[in-house]
């Protein structure tokens, strides 16, 4: 038998024992650092199974309170609130109406919890409109940019009133950051920050989130969320969002994109967050229910990877059970 030479360097040692690890642990996963994003449906009596997204619910007003209050119990750092209207119309005037359900409903929470959790919206028309787009179409069924910041800036005033503390502009039209900003300003909101969607991406895994909103989508989004093979362009795009106010940038999805989001990170000062999406959520929750992962630590690792690559905070589904996990 030949003699093996003993290795002087180990790096196993590290690993002994769950303490140690724990000691030396590169990257942590904490509650305040996830958003919980929430849907709320106007009219609904009782909560509404999404059956893509299961464990994911488009809330009543009442049932909506009680997980933001449980997000304030369990220290998460924010809840993001999607509405989902009875009624739409071209130019999403639900969005704009004080007693639109987005309205409502930020009003509701910070009602509920205070600033206890950061109550945070989505500034965005597709839930609104009949045909599904972020924005006001033009004559030729296009999207219209700059007529879209307009109504861009009376929602985020509508927010504002309502008693958001950040409002989340998603719809990746040019300028947004810059006129919700002076918009905000202009009304003395100078308080109420901007999580800004900087590089969101035209993906594949939005399907879940679709069924979740009751989205009336006709064609694509091609021609304003970014091409997935483009990286730089999603630095650019943080870039400009910073140079227009941004308190936050935002990369969407996250697990296709993480390389994306190290760069951004990489190249801007302010926070930086990552959207754990509705398809990247079903994908694992489907896994897991045919038992070919273990569903727990499978959530932890993959929000441990978000963080791992850049993101400061993380807007997932799992934010109120992955909080929970880390108090165990």
């Amino acid at each position: 038998m030949s003699e093996i030479e003993v290795p002087v360097i180990r790096p196993r040692r590290l690993r002994t024992t769950p303490a140690l690890r724990r000691m030396v642990a590169e990257t942590s996963v904490e509650a305040r650092q996830l958003i919980l994003p929430v849907f709320v449906r106007e009219g609904a009596t009782e909560p509404v199974p999404i059956s893509s997204m299961p464990g994911v619910v488009q809330h009543t007003r009442d049932s909506l309170k009680a997980a933001a209050a449980e997000a304030a119990e369990l220290g998460l750092g924010g809840i993001m609130l999607f509405g989902v209207p009875t009624a739409k119309d071209a130019v999403g005037s639900g969005a704009i109406d004080p007693d639109g359900i987005l309205n409502v409903a930020i009003a509701d929470v910070v009602g509920e919890i205070g600033d206890a959790v950061t109550v945070m919206s989505d500034l965005c028309l597709d839930e609104f409109t009949d045909h599904g787009h972020c924005g006001v179409l033009d004559r030729h069924g296009r999207v219209d940019n700059d007529r879209t910041l307009e109504v861009y800036a009376e929602m985020a005033r509508a927010h504002a009133e309502a008693g958001v503390h950040m409002v989340g502009p998603s719809g990746m039209m040019d300028g947004q950051v810059a006129v919700i900003r002076s918009a905000l300003d202009a009304a003395d909101h100078h308080d109420v920050s901007i999580l800004a969607y900087s590089a969101k991406y035209a993906s594949a895994f939005y399907g879940p989130f679709r069924e979740a909103v009751d989205s009336s989508l006709q064609g694509d989004r091609r021609t304003y969320q970014q091409d997935p093979a483009n990286a730089l362009e999603g630095v650019r795009e943080a870039l400009l969002d910073v140079a227009e106010g941004a308190d936050l940038v935002m990369v969407k999805p996250a697990l296709p994109y993480l390389d994306v989001l190290r760069q951004v990170r990489d190249a801007v000062d302010v926070p930086v967050a990552a959207y754990n999406i509705s398809g990247e959520y079903a994908m694992l929750e489907a896994a897991a229910a045919q038992g070919w992962i273990d569903r727990e630590p499978a959530i932890l690792e993959t929000l441990t990877s978000i963080r791992r690559a850049g993101a400061d905070v993380i807007l997932t589904y799992w934010a109120s059970e992955a909080a929970r996990l880390l108090q165990r």
